[in-house]
């Protein structure tokens, strides 16, 4: 084995497989998987999947065995654990062995939600129950704090917020923008990419662009959200796939979960599922920050629409 390889075994090199923060916690290893297995090549998929699979035996592998459990190389191992934010080798079995312990404490078995098209209705409501569920633990196991933070804290700084998205995460960047604006803050969420490369141009250094796109490779997203980085305004990304291209153009970058996809489940269901949770976070971290001119605008905005609700007078 080559020294180079023996300082990532034990996490010599320091770093943390790029995610600039603490390794995950065993809790968010599965999540970590799915999120990242399919922007992965097909050996590290085989490791990934090894090692959520089956975190107990793998935990008792040195790095030479998994290999060869895998099929793959020891490199591809070590590639494999630095891209789920370890930072080598060790350090993926002290949490594949935590994980280990966690499902051994009697936490019920993960039940199978795919969706047969003779499915009784009873049956899809719970399985896309137990689906939306588990949507919303991969997302808050794997969301960056730090980075929620520091987009949360250019949100409520902003001059002005220009939101970008479209399809499935066109409605949630509307809800993002609506959400803002009833706390007083200027938000536009933009569907037309040509008004928002348009508007994207007149952002500066105290605007705000947020690009919504699941995939990390939208066109229509990531020109405007590249046009505004360009002109000095302060960028945010909320996709499923860290590594896609959306990110280049992001200072600060917000990962959904990758929910499995099947026939009667396409991923604009799952996706927006993530997305919303994660706008949640960045609507009420905002207005914690902004408390003082949040609260009394959210309170004139439903005094506004109370006479909407009431029963009408005969």
């Amino acid at each position: 084995m080559s020294n180079d390889v023996k300082e990532i075994f034990t996490g010599g090199t320091g770093g943390n497989g790029g995610n600039g923060g603490a390794p995950p916690a065993p809790a968010a290893l599965a999540a970590k998987v799915r999120t990242l297995a399919p922007s992965m090549t097909r050996s590290m998929q085989r490791v990934a999947e090894a090692v959520a699979g089956d975190p107990a035996g793998c935990a008792a592998l040195t790095v030479t065995g998994l290999a060869e459990l895998t099929g793959t190389s020891e490199a591809t191992v070590v590639r494999t654990a630095r891209l789920l934010g370890y930072p080598g080798y060790r350090d993926l079995r002290l949490a594949l062995a935590g994980l280990a312990a966690q499902q051994q404490s009697g936490r019920a078995p993960a039940v199978t939600a795919d969706i047969a098209v003779d499915d009784p209705i009873a049956d899809v409501v719970a399985k896309l129950a137990y689906d939306e569920q588990q949507t919303l633990a991969d997302t808050a196991a794997g969301l960056d704090t730090a980075q929620l933070g520091a987009a949360v804290s250019a949100l409520a700084a902003a001059r002005r917020i220009d939101i970008y998205g479209v399809g499935a995460s066109a409605l949630v960047a509307q809800d993002l923008a609506q959400k803002l604006l009833r706390i007083g803050i200027l938000a536009h969420a933009m569907g037309d990419p040509h008004l928002s490369v348009t508007n994207a141009v007149l952002l500066r250094s105290k605007d705000v662009a947020v690009a919504i796109t699941h995939s990390g490779s939208t066109g229509d997203v990531i020109e405007p959200l590249r046009v505004a980085f360009e002109h000095g305004a302060t960028t945010i990304a909320i996709t499923g796939r860290p590594d896609g291209p959306v990110s280049q153009y992001a200072d600060h970058v917000l990962t959904t979960s990758t929910a499995r996809e099947s026939e009667l489940r396409p991923a604009a269901m799952s996706s927006r599922t993530s997305q919303l949770l994660v706008v949640d976070c960045l609507f009420v971290g905002v207005a914690q920050r902004t408390y003082e001119t949040a609260a009394p605008a959210l309170a004139a905005s439903y005094e506004a629409l109370a006479h909407r609700h009431s029963p009408r007078s005969r």
